[in-house]
């Protein structure tokens, strides 16, 4: 069975769909078949990227490692049984296509709680989860108090993957590896960046998440998005010298590959 990532929170503008297409594209460069969903219907921010990616390489004549992305296909509704959810069979139908020809499928969810993302949580073998380095996004996890110190309690999206996890419990599946990622860390050693990994590291042993550095802030992602491209890809288009922030971007990729320690990778470049 193919091992499914679901890249989600409930919070737009955190890196979900720049974490998605680096960790579906580096998977593939390393010899894996992904298979990659976007359940934001309106948005699609990671499907756009996809696109951008194939009309760009086929323009440019490029061959380049590539996740096999699918919309979520049509299902008419006189075919769903009274009561159920056509969305549920929507999402299974994908899964059921992309599971047998795929390593690995990642799927992308929405900045906000629909039922898609609540069923793909559910899903989930490991769960990542960007959030930016500050008390607004810490609030996705749990309520504090004034100085960020005291845990107060967890929020809607931690009860919402509390519930995932006990529906797998329920169905006998492994439980999910959940990783919440810290994206645009600062580079000073700050007084708030103090207060968050400490507040990160209290909350992860009461709810249980593992902790792991994302991508800090950094241009080349802005400019990446159009092409469809990675920061793996670069060589690949012509670019001979990399430059500093490219090189340490390259090797924030690797730590977050190497942090989720997905099965059966080895991590080459």
């Amino acid at each position: 069975m193919a091992h499914i990532i679901v890249v989600g929170n409930e919070k737009g503008g955190a890196g979900k769909s720049t974490v998605s297409m680096h960790v579906a594209t580096a998977l593939v460069r390393l010899g894996h078949t992904v298979g990659a969903l976007d359940l934001d219907l309106r948005q699609q921010t990671f499907g756009r990227y996809t696109l951008n990616r194939r009309e760009f390489l086929a323009h440019e004549g490029l061959d380049l490692p590539t996740p096999n992305f699918m919309q979520l296909p049509d299902i008419d509704p006189a075919n769903i049984p009274e009561g159920e959810n056509i969305y549920d069979h929507r999402l299974s139908a994908a899964i059921a296509e992309l599971e047998s020809k795929s390593d690995f499928i990642l799927i992308d969810c929405p900045g906000s709680h629909t039922r898609l993302s609540q069923v793909a949580h559910s899903l989930a073998d490991t769960l990542v989860t960007p959030l930016n380095d500050s008390f607004v996004d810490f609030d996705l996890l749990a309520q504090t108090d004034a100085n960020g110190t005291t845990i107060k309690g967890p929020s809607v999206y931690s009860e919402m993957v509390w519930n995932a996890r006990q529906l797998r419990a329920q169905a006998g599946l492994k439980p999910i590896d959940w990783v919440v990622l810290r994206n645009r860390l600062g580079s000073q050693n700050m007084v708030n960046k103090q207060k968050m990994e400490q507040a990160l590291d209290r909350l992860s042993k009461r709810i249980g998440f593992r902790v792991s550095p994302g991508f800090n802030e950094r241009v080349v992602f802005r400019e990446l998005f159009p092409r469809g491209l990675t920061l793996l890809d670069l060589k690949d288009i012509g670019v001979k010298q990399l430059n500093i922030s490219n090189i340490a971007a390259r090797q924030e990729l690797r730590d977050l590959l190497k942090a989720l320690k997905l099965p059966d990778v080895t991590i080459n470049f």
